[in-house]
């Protein structure tokens, strides 16, 4: 009897697993708030805000962000993508405008923006197991031609 508990407690946990694959659930899809103290700008200065939201849409998301550069200007950016590493357009930003993605697993995802077609940053998005934090690691130049090596740092809100 105990074995044949196990047994049918494991199939479930199994399909429920297996559905929230299938549903294309994505650990990204959510209200994501700055954490300046955690984060690392290289070169700086570090942003004063920003909030990021994620929606899920067909197979990919709809990425809009908002928050205050370190001058205090408001900004905002945002793109539509799927994880199909093609390239799609993005509003807002000075560094690029373009970005693809590609999903590794189910809380990891690369992504490569361009300006102009030119390839500016390669960056790896981790979503932590427990789906508290995102962390965004970003290497690459910006426009102005400067060496990038950022870690960004965000909590689910």
């Amino acid at each position: 009897m105990r074995n044949r508990l196990f047994f049918t407690t494991t199939v479930i946990l199994a399909a429920l697993a297996l559905t929230a694959i299938a549903s294309g659930a994505d650990s990204n899809v959510g209200t994501w708030k700055l954490n300046l103290e955690k984060s690392k700008y290289s070169p700086g200065p570090a942003p004063k805000s920003g909030t990021t939201t994620i929606e899920a849409q067909d197979v990919g998301v709809k990425y809009t962000s908002n928050g205050e550069n370190a001058k205090g200007s408001p900004t905002h950016m945002e793109f539509t993508a799927k994880y199909d590493g093609m390239d799609n357009t993005v509003t807002g930003s000075p560094d690029f405008n373009s970005i693809s993605l590609k999903r590794i697993d189910a809380n990891t995802i690369e992504s490569i923006t361009k300006k102009d077609g030119a390839v500016m940053l390669t960056s790896r998005t981790v979503v932590s197991h427990d789906g508290k934090t995102r962390t965004l690691t970003s290497k690459g130049k910006n426009s102005s031609g400067q060496d990038v090596n950022n870690v960004i740092v965000y909590d689910r809100q």
